[in-house]
């Protein structure tokens, strides 16, 4: 079934178009194209119509273009508008416009991208589910992924995020989410901010996008809760909360971390329930309360959404766990890859040093013969001038003591390294490309390894070289 005929696209967006044409996709990225996808020359780091030319060769059924790009004439399948990103948004809204999906759309300073795999996986064991892909997240992203959304969607999962105040709330009013949850509100993208309070205001405008009657799952463990509850009641949204605080609606009662798994007892919606996530987080837990508190508001099925949390185990980079095998000649000659490279903030740290804590090294193999809780952390970024205390204090968190070395990356993580106890320090390095050279010094056989840093900080080359150690294999009790 078509995704766009260039009559429907044309009306969506004021646009002209210089031929007839059918889309089944959208595209903005040459690379990744598919014959049939309409391409969208944005304007972002390079000029889309620079590469719409090549678009067309990779068989794409026409370009949105705001003019025609140099070596084309009108022959071309083009869709002519006055701003190529206004017409992508319009797109969206006009996808949105036209289906009778029930939405869901998720922020928060750290989850989102997990949160929104949860839903994705959860609604989809009961209807037809469309979500963004990857981080798709922000001013393009939000309308990208309506606009590649099917006319028959029954459910669809949008990701909003934000680096500077005022994004949320244009962005939650193209996508109209029927359920707009957020996951916390924490230290992050400070450098654009006052305060902690000034970042719960912009993620709670996510709200001003509801629909009429609506609902609004909200932590209820934050100190800036209050923010978000006024922000939906202002609104006129039902309020839904989530957490392991007394007060939610749907909160976590007991909770343990086991290799591979995550089991929380709790209370959803008045009934007793055994969770479960195939990864180690309290976060992922807690998100996945909130996500039971989305599926009660649409009305579905609980239990089926229990089992396919069960199933569940976070994105590349976000705590997905691993084993790297070392030497494939030796049994038991591995260690254990936490891969948590994509995004860090004070919070984020702490989730994943807990996770880490919790973790089993393995004695008996490798060089050492003890295996050891080892960390490799990268700079937080966007934290604004407190930063340099921001990082200093993960010395004191509660889960350090159990981590044997710590490796810092990152002229702001110089702050931890010299806050750490002496025991505890491993290496210091400016630049991450200065320990990439010695990472095999750093590791061995038994070793539960976790590397964690925003995604600026490239500690992501970190796991790059780990994985290069020898034979990535998945670890049997976190992948399903």
């Amino acid at each position: 079934m078509a995704l766009w005929t260039s009559s429907e696209a044309a009306a969506a967006t004021r646009g002209r178009s210089t031929a007839d044409w059918v889309a089944h996709g959208v595209s903005i990225d040459t690379r990744t194209i598919q014959p049939g996808d309409l391409f969208v020359a944005l304007s972002a780091a390079r000029d889309g119509h620079d590469f719409v030319a090549q678009a067309l060769e990779k068989g794409a059924s026409a370009a949105l273009v705001s003019r025609i790009p140099e070596g084309l004439t009108e022959a071309a399948p083009l869709l002519i508008v006055a701003d190529v990103q206004t017409a992508l948004e319009a797109l969206g809204r006009a996808a949105r416009a036209r289906s009778a999906a029930k939405v869901v759309g998720v922020t928060g300073s750290v989850g989102k991208t997990s949160t929104k795999e949860m839903l994705r996986a959860v609604l989809s064991g009961q209807g037809r589910t469309h979500a963004a892909e990857a981080s798709y997240n922000n001013h393009w992203g939000v309308p990208l992924t309506l606009a590649r959304m099917p006319v028959g969607t029954e459910f669809a999962v949008i990701e909003i995020g934000m680096n500077h105040p005022g994004e949320i709330a244009p962005l939650a009013r193209i996508a109209r989410p029927d359920v707009a949850m957020i996951t916390t509100v924490a230290a992050a993208h400070l450098e654009a901010f006052a305060s902690i309070e000034g970042i719960a205001r912009e993620k709670a405008a996510i709200f001003e996008g509801l629909e009429a009657g609506g609902t609004a799952v909200i932590n209820s463990d934050l100190k800036v809760t209050p923010i978000l509850r006024a922000a939906a009641e202002a609104q006129s949204a039902r309020i839904v909360s989530f957490g392991q605080g007394d007060g939610a609606a749907y909160r976590i009662t007991d909770l343990a971390l086991h290799p591979g798994v995550t089991v929380a007892r709790g209370v959803a919606g008045g009934q007793p329930v055994l969770l479960k996530v195939a990864s180690e987080g309290r976060h992922f837990a807690t998100n996945a309360m909130g996500v039971l508190a989305v599926v009660e508001a649409l009305g579905l099925d609980l239990a089926q959404a229990l089992l396919d949390l069960a199933a569940w185990a976070p994105p590349a980079g976000r705590g997905t766990r691993e084993e790297i095998t070392l030497d494939p000649a030796r049994q038991g000659e591995y260690l254990e890859l936490i891969d948590d490279a994509f995004n860090a903030n004070p919070t984020s740290m702490t989730a994943a040093l807990e996770v880490l804590a919790a973790s089993k090294p393995r004695d008996g193999v490798g060089r050492l013969v003890k295996g050891r809780r080892i960390a490799i952390l990268g700079d937080m970024l966007e934290l604004g001038p407190t930063e340099t205390e921001l990082h200093a204090a993960l010395a004191a968190d509660p889960s350090m003591p159990a981590v044997t070395v710590v490796h810092c990356v990152g002229p702001r993580m110089r702050a931890l390294y010299e806050a750490l106890p002496e025991a505890a320090r491993g290496r210091w390095v400016e630049s991450v490309q200065d320990i990439l050279p010695e990472v095999h010094r750093c590791v061995d056989a038994g070793d539960v390894v976790l590397v964690k840093g925003s995604k600026g900080s490239k500690v992501s080359l970190v796991v790059d070289v780990l994985r290069k150690l020898g034979q990535r294999s998945p670890n049997p009790e976190t992948e399903t």
